[in-house]
């Protein structure tokens, strides 16, 4: 069973909230450019966006 078959959907929130922090920090700590951790946050943000709109989050800041 998928983590999103379990999620109780009443229960989840109507805000989310999102700080983005830490993409250069990991590309440093794999020995690579800042401008690549910033691609990897792009990537990570569509990810989160895409599952809030799927799980009917009405708002994500």
């Amino acid at each position: 069973m998928s983590v999103k078959e379990q999620l109780i959907t009443e229960k989840l929130p109507r805000h989310v909230a999102v700080i983005m922090d830490g993409n250069g920090r990991w590309a440093r700590q794999r020995g690579t450019a800042r401008v690549f951790g910033h691609k990897n946050g792009v990537k990570a943000v569509r990810e989160v966006t895409e599952a809030a709109a799927e799980l009917g989050i009405d708002y994500l800041t």
